[in-house]
């Protein structure tokens, strides 16, 4: 099978909106100190800047799985995709704790180890490598049973601090956990959470091997039935997400309650919403060749290219961002502060949107450059794992 657009469309579009994530996140004057989800604080400007993005994660994860199988059919023979898969798996493990996270940091010192989706994938990439033998339809309802009972993880029986709750937890919920010389590690993606929705993104591969109409026809009906059953368990409320929602202070915010769900873990009803997003994306762009879907596929056919360099290039944004407000280098903390002041640093919505668009317009022709040298060289083997 050849490269399908849809999958390249999807995936750099939801590309990016991760870089305005990251700019917010490490260069709005609040976001060092508050929550942009927190509804006692927030405004709906910054809760949807920060709330659409949370489509990009399960969309990454759900369409990395969705390529192995298509790289699978492409090869044609599943051992020595066993292998590349699981040595791509290692590879991004160790890229988090060395690339990405100081990208993230810029700490010399690494005192945060943050296991982030880069990790998260490498762990689901390694765990499919073990799984492959089995039929798609067996990956596939692994992967929706985890989505539908991890939520049921706290429950396991016995004490919160027994070595086996010690040893299970960390794969199924976020926490920190400090070790030698001040150090800390910090579980951002419990794996076991992400690994579901990219056994269902492999098994869902296989409707990318009917023809686009039968694509469509499947896309619309699988998004439709995720907002719906969304929407009903979500009105319940009684499982689903550890955030209940509640009556706020107006309709709006009431509204934005009932939306404000779990990504750390993906909860079930983070997944049935974003997922069902994700569907009637593919489903609207499938077939569809103008010049938006170019211009996102070119992100797209370059996924941790992007990633790697669009946070060396926010972080570099950062300190001149600090230097041009008049903090020197001694007010800078690195860490969790990405290097900003403990106060004073940062810039409004509007200029974040603005730095954003320009991280965007900077990236493309760094990407499009880099996948005609990829493309063009399929002897460099190493150019595979990039």
């Amino acid at each position: 099978m050849k490269r399908i657009l849809s999958i390249d469309v999807m995936r750099g579009f939801v590309m990016i909106l991760m870089a305005l994530d990251h700019v917010r996140d490490m260069m709005h004057v609040t976001s060092i100190t508050r929550q942009p989800t927190d509804l006692s604080t927030t405004t709906p400007a910054l809760f949807f800047t920060r709330w659409v993005t949370h489509l990009c994660a399960p969309t990454f994860v759900f369409l990395a799985g969705t390529s192995v199988f298509i790289s699978m059919k492409n090869k044609n023979n599943i051992v020595l995709s066993k292998q590349f898969l699981l040595k791509r798996g290692i590879w991004l493990v160790i890229a988090e704790f060395t690339l990405v996270n100081f990208g993230l940091w810029f700490d010399i010192h690494f005192n945060v180890f943050l296991f982030d989706v880069i990790a998260a994938i490498g762990f689901g990439f390694i765990a499919l490598s073990l799984l492959m033998k089995l039929p798609v339809k067996a990956i596939g309802s692994i992967g929706l049973a985890i989505i539908f009972l991890h939520n049921l993880a706290p429950l396991v029986p016995g004490a919160e601090a027994s070595l086996f709750k010690k040893m299970l937890m960390p794969f199924f919920a976020p926490g920190a956990y400090p070790f030698g010389g001040g150090k800390l590690f910090v579980m951002g993606y419990p794996p076991i959470p992400w690994l579901g929705i990219m056994l269902l993104g492999f098994a869902a591969g296989k409707v990318f091997t009917l023809d686009i109409m039968r694509r469509k026809n499947i896309f619309i009906k699988a998004g439709i039935a995720a907002l719906v059953l969304f929407v009903v368990i979500r009105t319940l409320n009684v499982y689903g997400d550890s955030l209940p929602w509640g009556a706020q202070k107006n309709t709006l915010f009431t509204f934005l309650s009932f939306i404000n769900v779990s990504k750390y873990p993906p909860s079930l009803d983070f997944t049935l919403l974003f997922l069902g997003i994700m569907l009637l994306i593919l489903w609207g762009t499938e077939g569809v060749q103008n010049r938006c879907t170019a211009i996102a596929a070119v992100y797209g056919r370059v996924p941790f290219f992007y990633f790697i360099v669009h946070f060396y290039l926010i972080h570099i944004l950062v300190f001149i961002m600090i230097f041009l407000q008049g903090f020197g280098v001694n007010d800078m903390v690195f860490g969790f502060n990405f290097g900003r002041p403990k106060a004073g640093s940062g810039l409004s919505l509007a200029a974040v949107y603005v730095v954003w668009i320009g991280v965007v317009a900077v990236m493309y022709p760094l990407c499009r450059s880099y996948g005609k040298y990829k493309s063009g060289h399929p002897e460099k083997k190493w150019l595979r794992y990039l």
